[in-house]
Protein backbone atom coordinates (compact mmCIF):
# COMPACT_ATOMS: atom_id res chain seq x y z
CA UNK A 1 0.00 0.00 0.00
CA UNK A 2 1.37 3.29 -0.69
CA UNK A 3 2.19 6.28 1.43
CA UNK A 4 -0.65 8.54 -0.18
CA UNK A 5 -2.91 5.33 0.27
CA UNK A 6 -2.08 5.53 3.95
CA UNK A 7 -2.12 9.55 4.14
CA UNK A 8 -5.92 9.56 2.84
CA UNK A 9 -7.40 6.79 5.37
CA UNK A 10 -5.86 9.34 8.19
CA UNK A 11 -7.46 12.49 6.71
CA UNK A 12 -10.93 10.56 5.94
CA UNK A 13 -10.36 9.46 9.98
CA UNK A 14 -9.84 12.53 11.01
CA UNK A 15 -12.68 14.37 9.25
CA UNK A 16 -15.52 11.43 10.18
CA UNK A 17 -14.41 13.01 13.61
CA UNK A 18 -15.08 16.53 12.82
CA UNK A 19 -17.46 17.09 9.92
CA UNK A 20 -18.67 13.95 9.01
CA UNK A 21 -18.26 11.75 5.61
CA UNK A 22 -20.27 11.69 2.65
CA UNK A 23 -21.83 8.49 1.17
CA UNK A 24 -18.94 9.07 -1.39
CA UNK A 25 -16.20 8.57 1.31
CA UNK A 26 -17.29 6.48 3.43
CA UNK A 27 -17.35 3.81 0.38
CA UNK A 28 -13.73 5.25 -0.18
CA UNK A 29 -12.48 4.75 3.60
CA UNK A 30 -14.02 1.14 3.71
CA UNK A 31 -12.43 0.28 0.72
CA UNK A 32 -8.80 2.03 1.30
CA UNK A 33 -9.21 0.13 5.09
CA UNK A 34 -10.01 -2.58 3.31
CA UNK A 35 -6.60 -2.44 1.00
CA UNK A 36 -5.04 -1.72 4.06
CA UNK A 37 -5.79 -5.01 6.04
CA UNK A 38 -5.06 -6.92 2.82
CA UNK A 39 -1.31 -5.93 2.63
CA UNK A 40 -0.78 -5.70 6.38
CA UNK A 41 -1.94 -9.71 6.53
CA UNK A 42 0.18 -10.24 3.06
CA UNK A 43 2.60 -8.87 5.04
CA UNK A 44 2.98 -10.88 8.07
CA UNK A 45 2.13 -14.06 6.03
CA UNK A 46 5.16 -13.38 4.38
CA UNK A 47 7.65 -12.70 7.55
CA UNK A 48 5.85 -16.09 9.06
CA UNK A 49 6.64 -18.23 5.61
CA UNK A 50 10.19 -17.17 6.64
CA UNK A 51 10.38 -18.16 10.06
CA UNK A 52 12.22 -22.11 10.91
CA UNK A 53 10.89 -23.44 14.11
CA UNK A 54 12.84 -25.80 16.49
CA UNK A 55 11.15 -28.97 17.47
CA UNK A 56 10.89 -30.82 20.74
CA UNK A 57 12.82 -33.59 18.46
CA UNK A 58 15.01 -31.48 17.05
CA UNK A 59 14.03 -30.87 13.84
CA UNK A 60 13.84 -27.68 11.99
CA UNK A 61 10.52 -26.96 10.60
CA UNK A 62 9.87 -23.61 8.26
CA UNK A 63 6.35 -22.18 9.36
CA UNK A 64 5.22 -21.69 5.43
CA UNK A 65 6.17 -25.39 4.51
CA UNK A 66 4.17 -26.48 7.79
CA UNK A 67 0.91 -24.69 7.22
CA UNK A 68 0.80 -24.40 3.33
CA UNK A 69 1.81 -21.44 2.53
CA UNK A 70 5.24 -21.98 1.03
CA UNK A 71 6.95 -24.98 -0.89
CA UNK A 72 9.96 -26.72 0.11
CA UNK A 73 13.67 -25.14 -1.07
Amino acid sequence: MLQVDIDRINELARKSKTTGLSEDEKLEQAKLRKEYMEAVKMNLRSQLDNIDVKEPDGSIVNLGEKYGRKTSH
